[in-house]
């Protein structure tokens, strides 16, 4: 096909083809059109040294085949890592390299992308070796320490295994004698030094802390229930602790942006999979996500010290505790100031919460421009469209950055570039979380669903990405603020709420009281974005957000109907207490249309979320349901989710739970979705049935 080149054709550079099956592989198959440009018939190269724009020259456009794996088992997959075509398939690499704990531990997969070392030679048999010739021996050789190179570059907390280290012990072996004088060996020794010395550093760290927190501290009232006791348990929080508030705006802002920005770059992409977050709250699974979980404590302490710091001191006055919001509205700006969207939305939950907007004389003392500050600030993180203005701010920060230097190294970033941002990380976890959700780990055949890692990959580069760029940020710590943050005793849930009430007893609403949207259940979110994928294209739209985001907290289950707002007169849940969201600006689109969903509306699929009636606490697990789906299919599912036997489905009942405590029995062959009440959240609790409970509690004498 030919045009001229003022004539040039608008064409898709990739068009989906379909599959193919190989070797027990799935393949997509994708057809790329590449444009190559040719001189006139009568012009040839040698004719003039520059290019003549008034010459005729032709588009010639070539379609090229590409291939993907889509699925396949895993040996078929470490069989690709080593021998499959990077030209065709670039981010097969490290796509794998970056979700394969999601479905291999490390040591199994280098038990097979390993080979056996050579045996030895007999002594008297001498090898002469010259530089560039260690690797010359075998090509699947080569692609090992190459994949080996890539793993220890990019991922290198996965050989983390204190104190022996045994999975980098292997490759540390292998390159030994399969590239002794490559970059690789050079690598592999560094990074064990590093974790070495690393496990000194956290050890005399540990030390440190423990002498400098002393005995704990009690900070318990004897009449919790009266004003004089509130304002004894405000003297035990505050009295050995440094104002934080007595410093400037500017210094607080710069090192909570310090902190969010150290925290941030030390998190490791593998543990913000849903697979693997969605563990955190299992028996025995304490350790799981430590990086992760940091984030998650710093999100806690900064919505704490704006709780103590507001709600302190109850005998204050309004126009006082007025001072204290507004400061803390100037701090929240700064930190939007700073590109920091961690810290900003710890403080803007902290404001949000019902102890401190229940203060309705406080609220009313502030000015008119820290209130109209804080109202736009609170439009960053709302709920419309999936939280569809944090994604854009997040783009546009990111948009002015522009590319980097061609001669800039691919770890640094050119010094001409702003910091950051500090992105939010409680959305990528719920973006993985649902990701998780929706798609699931293995396809027919017992083939692993490559397809679903590869967006899983698009999310961790984000991360990654984010990452290199907070390493930008100079700002020198300032130990007294450290301290006063850190020392800041954390307000209970419970002492939060009574002492707003102490300082305003209940009344009625305040007109002054900046309008805050209720949370939006993860249930419904999730519902609505795959409603909303499906009726985008496949690709998605280049205005489409990357990232499915949410306002979760990431300390807590991906939701739970105790999150919304509590009736007057109780305790309310504070958002900020659970730790960040679980979402976060991204720009990945989560579509994928080979999802089992009929038709654009969300009446036809929802994920509802379902806990099981034993000893190991409310958790929920969230499940894809559709209008096809029998109760039967939802139990077994359910309790593969919770990791339990599923032989013992008959034995369970699926009930759902109601507002005002009531619980609706689904019968063991109905349709849950058409079964389920549909104005009633999307909750469900699995109880054993009485016979099969009185069955497990027979004794076998």
């Amino acid at each position: 096909m030919q045009r001229t080149a003022g004539k040039e054709l608008a064409l898709a550079p990739l068009q989906d083809w379909g599959e193919e099956t190989q070797d027990g592989a799935v393949y997509s198959v994708s057809l790329r059109r590449q444009r190559s440009q040719r001189l006139s018939p009568g012009e040839g190269p040698r004719d003039s040294q520059a290019p003549n724009p008034n010459a005729d020259a032709f588009l010639h456009y070539r379609t090229s085949k590409v291939r993907a794996l889509r699925a396949a088992h895993l040996e078929r997959l470490v069989w690709e890592l080593v021998s499959g075509d990077r030209q065709q398939d670039p981010g097969f690499v490290p796509a794998f390299l970056a979700t394969h704990r999601a479905f291999v531990p490390t040591a199994r997969l280098l038990g097979l992308l390993l080979p056996p070392p050579p045996p030895p030679l007999p002594p008297w048999v001498e090898i002469k070796k010259t530089e560039g010739q260690d690797l010359s021996f075998n090509k699947n050789l080569r692609a090992v320490v190459s994949v080996l190179g890539s793993w220890l570059r990019d991922h290198p907390q996965d050989f983390w295994d204190p104190p022996a280290h045994s999975d980098l012990g292997s490759v540390r072996t292998f390159l030994g004698w399969a590239a002794p004088l490559g970059t690789e060996a050079l690598e592999a020794e560094k990074l064990l030094g590093d974790f070495l010395e690393q496990a000194e550093q956290e050890q005399e760290e540990e030390e440190q802390r423990q002498a400098r927190a002393g005995p704990p501290g009690t900070a318990q009232s004897r009449s919790p229930d009266s004003r004089e006791g509130c304002l004894e348990e405000e003297e035990g929080l505050v009295q050995d602790c440094p104002e934080l508030l007595n410093f400037s705006v500017d210094e607080v802002a710069e090192q909570l942006t310090l902190m969010d920005a150290e925290l941030f770059s030390r998190v490791r992409p593998c543990e913000c999979l849903g697979s693997v977050w969605s563990q955190r709250d299992r028996p025995g699974a304490a350790g799981i996500a430590p990086t992760v979980r940091a984030t998650v404590t710093q999100f806690n302490t900064v919505t704490g010290c704006v709780l103590g710091s507001v709600l302190g001191e109850p005998g204050l006055a309004a126009p006082q505790r007025a001072q204290r919001l507004e400061k803390w509205i100037r701090i929240a700006q700064r930190c939007r100031e700073l590109r920091n969207f961690s810290s900003l939305r710890a403080i803007l939950s902290a404001l949000q919460s019902n102890p401190i907007y229940r203060l309705k004389s406080s609220w009313g003392a502030v000015s008119r421009e820290p209130l109209s500050t804080f109202r736009k600030l609170s439009q960053i993180f709302s709920d419309e469209n999936n939280h569809l203005s944090s994604r854009e701010i997040l783009s546009q920060e990111e948009a002015t950055e522009g590319p980097q230097e061609e001669d800039t190294s691919p770890g640094s970033l050119p010094s001409k570039l702003p910091p950051g941002p500090v992105p939010y990380l409680g959305t990528f976890l719920t973006d993985l979380v649902m990701l998780d959700t929706a798609l699931p780990d293995m396809l027919e055949g017992d083939l692993i669903n490559f397809e679903k890692r590869r967006k899983e990959w698009e999310i961790l580069a984000r991360i990654q990405q984010l990452q290199r760029r907070c390493r930008s940020y100079c700002l020198s710590p300032r130990p007294p603020i450290l301290d006063a943050l850190r020392a800041q005793r954390q307000l209970s849930e419970e002492q939060s709420y009574r002492i707003s009430r102490v300082i305003e007893p209940p009344a009625a609403s305040c007109p002054s009281s900046p309008r805050v949207r209720r949370r939006i259940s993860l249930t419904k979110r999730l519902s609505a974005k795959l409603s909303r994928e499906r009726g985008s294209s496949p690709g998605g739209s280049p205005g489409d957000p990357s990232s499915p985001t949410s306002s979760l907290s990431p300390g807590s289950p991906p939701s739970s109907p105790r999150t919304r707002d509590p009736p007057p007169g109780s305790p309310p849940a504070s958002p900020g207490l659970q730790g960040p969201s679980t979402k976060q600006p991204l720009a990945l689109t989560l579509s994928c249309p080979r999802i089992p969903l009929v038709g654009q509306q969300s009446s036809e699929v929802r994920v509802i979320r379902v806990s099981i009636d034993n000893d190991h606490g409310n958790l929920y697990r969230s499940i894809l349901l559709t209008s096809q789906d029998k109760a039967p299919s939802v139990v077994q599912r359910a309790l593969q989710k919770h990791n339990v036997a599923q032989p013992g489905a008959r034995d369970y009942q699926l009930f759902q739970v109601l507002p005002g405590g009531r619980e609706l029995l689904i019968p063991d062959n109905a349709n849950v979705f058409y079964a389920m009440s549909p104005a009633a959240p999307g909750d469900f609790v699995l109880r054993q049935k009485e016979e099969a409970q009185h069955t497990t509690s027979v004794s076998p004498t």
